[in-house]
């Protein structure tokens, strides 16, 4: 899987832009502020809907456009596909293939399959455990897109019972039988979509586990080993898959809860109080590891993630947005040795020199909106 043509309208900085991309390498070279990582997170967006820098979408579009559109001419086994989202900020974005209007953008997810890395990341390793969830949120979606609808039902059941627990909470008396009644149905809502959640978090933290371990060890060898955990706020017994038996323990512990939630006004039991605990050796790598550590690590997590999507059955479009320069030279040349095999690498770097010379191919040069591909050494005029 390859990105062959990117275009751009009101996207970030660029009125407009049109970038020609081929399999192998690809370098965004230039100094900071001048629109390099908006190439690239525009080829994101298109793959996971939504951003790696920001939260919501009205960012992305210029200032002063009503809307921005990103197109992705994509390759996949010499098949090609036009896709095209359109990002109403405030509104429902709208989505296209092949020039054809698809009924919901999510519906082509998954034509499109990337893995992007940047410095945002080290949140993965330092940050709050809302970072490391979304992490397998996302991953799960790459591989199976039917996982954002299934997100999306569980948010939705968690919104509508933390807006009754709330309003329980706020009115300081024992909640009526109708109340309670309501709740017993969002508890089996909560319990039935959870389950769904937690076991396929459980099953990806499984088969990401033994991948993360080898990319930190190719990355810091001679380190502690890296280890991963997924913690549920169902407790420390070890849970099962199935998602029947799943169920059942959500439905208990949320009953067990039902107290202490209504005093709070708000949801303690499901997937959305869980956390996936990244240790190196025996200490947990958050607030332990060194700044080095901890950008092996969350590379260590997104080469995993790579290689699970890989074998699956292709290569996705590997990202590297400025990441070679916060890389000693060591961490720098293994990088670049385990990423040059990928079907397609797009890198972005302030000077030519923090790309590695083993991942040599085409590049770009960005400044002041314009993208201009440059000649090839020893290349006529």
């Amino acid at each position: 899987m390859h990105v062959a043509h990117l275009s751009l309208q009101d996207f970030r900085s660029y009125p407009a832009a049109e970038v020609a991309l081929e399999p192998g390498v690809t370098a965004f070279v230039g100094p900071n502020g001048q629109g390099k990582t908006n190439l690239v997170e525009a080829i994101g967006y298109v793959a996971a809907h939504g951003s790696h820098r920001v939260a919501t979408d009205a960012p992305l579009v210029r200032h002063g456009a009503p809307r921005a559109i990103v197109r992705a001419g994509v390759v996949k086994d010499d098949r090609k596909a036009l896709i095209e989202l359109e990002i109403n900020p405030g509104k429902a974005n709208r989505a296209r293939l092949n020039r054809s209007p698809v009924p919901r953008p999510r519906e082509i997810l998954g034509m499109l399959r990337t893995v992007l890395f940047a410095p945002e990341d080290l949140s993965l390793v330092k940050g709050d455990p809302g970072e490391r969830r979304r992490f397998m949120d996302e991953l799960l979606t790459a591989r199976a897109p039917r996982f954002a609808g299934v997100r999306s039902d569980y948010d939705r059941v968690l919104k509508q019972r933390n807006a009754l627990l709330k309003s329980a909470a706020a009115h300081r008396r024992s909640p009526g039988p109708e109340v309670l009644a309501t709740l017993d149905v969002w508890d089996s809502h909560l319990a039935r979509t959870g389950s769904e959640l937690l076991a396929a978090r459980l099953d990806l933290v499984d088969a990401l586990t033994p991948l993360v371990v080898s990319a930190y060890a190719a990355l810091a060898p001679g380190g502690d080993a890296a280890t991963l955990h997924y913690r549920s706020s169902l407790g420390d017994a070890e849970l099962s898959t199935d998602r029947g038996e799943l169920a059942e323990q959500l439905l208990a512990a949320v009953g067990e809860s039902r107290k202490q939630e209504l005093e709070r006004g708000v949801s303690l039991i499901g997937p959305h109080r869980d956390e996936l605990v990244l240790r190196l050796g025996e200490l947990p790598a958050r607030g332990y590891a060194s700044h080095g550590e901890s950008w092996s690590f969350a590379l260590g997590l997104r080469l995993a993630a790579f290689d699970l999507l890989r074998a699956d059955g292709d290569d996705p479009v590997l990202i590297l947005d400025d990441v070679f320069a916060e890389l000693d030279t060591g961490r720098r040349a293994r990088l670049a040795g385990m990423v040059a095999p990928a079907e397609q690498v797009l890198i972005t770097a302030a000077v030519p020199a923090d790309v590695p010379a083993e991942l040599t191919g085409a590049s770009y040069t960005v400044s002041d909106g314009e993208v201009v591909r440059d000649r090839p050494e020893g290349a006529s005029a």
